[in-house]
């Protein structure tokens, strides 16, 4: 068969001066065309040593035959906008970086794609590009920074911010945490959105076995990016291996269960629909729920448990996921290496992989003085932390389309509880009161208007943080809103809730002394009193109704520019928030 661009180059006789005045040899012209596209910049840790990558990858694709281009969108960082409007940038930002990818791809001919990311909105974004654009294609997660001293990781500067604020730490305590916290390049070392979505790029058979999460400092992650190009090279040579070809329904259930296995982010909810809606497939939270019952819940790394994410490449990373699993996956499922997820299992089995990484582990066991096993991470199938996945979506006359609780990292005695509501518009209203003790005990704590469509849905971490760092709030009240979390965020907190407040969703209609149900194990989270009263159903529901003849929708909040774009044409939360 011949290459798209070569056919190409016959028909646009400006392309081949053109490419040779960027540095192409003459003889590069005629090799398979693979675009490299990378997030790399000086934007955050997770993309700042991508172009190391990048390189790397350009060698495999080299000594495989073909000639790679560098293309780059970079992504912006939570952690660096956490508390300023910057941060309702962020979920829209997904969607331009695939776009770009989308006009880079399609602007100019390419046999095949290698795509590098490592964080939140970088790796989803290039997830759905790589979709979109349906060339054959290979992902190279960026892999994670180190733990600091004291294995002190990212996710633990919120606590120790809000520490901070009630007096109980001095300045200097937070200044060290804050010059310790990010040792090196790559994502935040936790099981957050940025290491989930690696995560999500290998289950899904889009990147190569064994690459998602290793140390960003690691020897192995560049020579996984050597291979990538190579197999970018071959795989433009072998008809029906485009992404729509590897990708199916089959691909992301296995994906789900292996999100169950990990306690991954709740911004997976959002993600996961969003890639799944490129490759025409139907993904919503009900698909989430449906899977993360009765699922084991295995991995023991922060924010959930006890390790940074550096250990859990150390314990054998997504194939060890995988194995403990095994029988619940759906083992025919192809994969990038031009064979399905069974073969890859049991190649890596015979391949020395798993004792690789048992002496990296060995090595960590040095650096901190602690004996960890490969079971202390990866807990086996049989002995499992949980046994119902770690996402549940809630729904009820407050969510009627569902809401979405991180319930492993949520206090048991949060499961089932009656709250008095106490709404704000604004998570910076909100916040205030916490920190000023003005939140008492049985409070429902709501954030609205900050979903797609009010402010482009910006995480509320700093409010959680805050919640869950407290002794006191964090097992005895909740924070309910249509905004979205970190995946950093622990406690007794529910995002997501659809509809949102800007198109008069029931969380927009809640007033002060409303009494909110939270049942997690029967799925429920519903209006039940108002005024500190029970009413019945029919009351609430009458009550809500009268409500709504007067409430008043807002006027946008952006008048120009992308977040005007974003919150027109972004899809609900439970559907991936995605532009339609």
């Amino acid at each position: 068969m011949e290459l798209r661009s070569q056919e190409i180059r016959k028909i646009a006789p400006e392309l081949d001066p053109l490419r040779i005045g960027t540095g192409w040899r003459t003889e590069d012209l005629s090799k398979p065309q693979v675009m490299i596209e990378s997030t790399y910049g000086d934007s955050h840790p997770g993309s700042g040593h991508l172009n190391i990558l990048v390189e790397a990858v350009r060698v495999g694709i080299e000594e495989a035959g073909g000639y790679g281009a560098r293309y780059y969108c970079t992504d912006i960082c939570d952690g660096e906008s956490q508390g300023t409007d910057g941060i309702n940038y962020s979920l829209a930002s997904r969607e331009m970086i695939a776009n770009m990818i989308e006009i880079h791809a399609n602007a100019t001919p390419f046999d095949a794609g290698v795509y590098l990311a490592s964080c939140d909105k970088g790796m989803p974004g290039n997830l759905m590009g790589l979709a979109r654009v349906d060339i054959p294609s290979v992902v190279v997660p960026g892999g994670t920074m180190n733990a600091g001293p004291d294995m002190l990781t990212l996710e633990q500067l919120g606590m120790y911010s809000a520490r901070y604020q009630r007096g109980e730490i001095d300045e200097k305590t937070l200044e060290w945490a804050k010059c310790n916290a990010c040792p090196s390049c790559g994502a935040c070392s936790f099981i957050g959105t940025a290491s989930t979505m690696q995560i999500m790029a290998e289950a899904l058979g889009l990147a190569l076995p064994g690459s998602a999460l290793m140390p960003a400092t690691s020897p192995d992650l560049l020579a996984f990016a050597r291979e990538a190009g190579k197999q970018a090279v071959k795989l433009a040579s072998i008809p029906h291996m485009c992404p729509s070809d590897i990708v199916t329904m089959d691909s992301f259930e296995n994906a789900i269960l292996v999100h169950a296995a990990v306690s991954g982010s709740t911004n997976c909810l959002l993600h996961i629909p969003a890639i799944a809606h490129e490759f025409d497939i139907e993904i919503t939270g009900d698909t989430f729920d449906r899977l993360h019952r009765n699922a084991r819940y295995l991995l023991d790394v922060r924010p959930a448990g006890r390790w940074p994410a550096e250990c859990f490449y150390y314990a054998g990373g997504v194939p060890a996921i995988m194995e403990e699993i095994r029988d619940y996956l759906h083992l025919d499922v192809m994969t990038v290496t031009g064979k399905t997820l069974g073969e890859n299992l049991d190649k890596l089995r015979r391949s020395g992989f798993y004792e690789r990484c048992q002496k990296w582990l060995q090595e960590f066991n040095q650096r901190y003085q602690v004996l960890l096993s490969r079971e202390d991470i990866i807990r086996p199938y049989e002995n499992a932390i949980g046994t119902d996945g770690s996402i549940a979506v809630l729904r009820g006359n407050l969510a009627p389309e569902g809401a979405v609780i991180k319930h492993t990292a949520c206090p048991k005695e949060m499961f089932r509880a009656v709250l008095r509501a106490r709404p704000f518009d604004s998570e910076e209203e909100c916040l205030d009161a916490v920190l000023k003790h003005k939140v008492q005990k049985g409070d429902a704590v709501f954030i609205r208007y900050e979903g797609p469509k009010g402010s482009g849905m910006p995480e509320m971490f700093y409010t959680s943080e805050a919640i869950s760092s407290d002794k006191e709030l964090g097992k005895s009240i909740a924070l309910i809103t249509d905004g979205r979390f970190s995946g950093a965020s622990t406690g007794p907190v529910i995002g997501h809730c659809s509809p949102e407040a800007v198109d008069g969703g029931p969380i927009a209609l809640v007033e002060e002394g409303d009494l909110i149900e939270i049942d997690v194990e029967e799925r429920k989270l519903n209006i039940i009193g108002i005024a500190g009263e029970r009413k019945t159903m029919e009351e609430v529901e009458a009550i809500l109704d009268e409500r709504r003849k007067n409430w008043k929708p807002r006027k946008p909040k952006y008048k120009k520019g992308v977040l005007r774009l974003f919150s027109e044409h972004a899809v609900s939360p439970m559907k991936g928030a995605y532009l339609e």
